[in-house]
């Protein structure tokens, strides 16, 4: 799997979070879980998809 450019990861993180901007709030969650269907879609790998998710869950301090 080839990494994004940090310019590229800067677009998407804007772009992610105008677009969860732009979404009344009781339909961001939903948002998000189409999204990340999506990209689970793309990806073709459950596996990397749920490593994925176990990486998102972790946030620090």
């Amino acid at each position: 799997m080839s990494l994004i450019s940090i310019d590229d990861l800067e677009k998407v993180y804007d772009h992610l979070a105008e677009s969860l901007d732009s979404i009344p709030a009781e339909k961001r969650e939903l948002f998000l879980v189409k999204l990340a269907l999506l990209s689970a879609n793309q990806i073709q790998d459950g596996s990397v998809f749920l490593q994925l998710v176990n990486q998102a869950k972790v946030f620090e301090d």
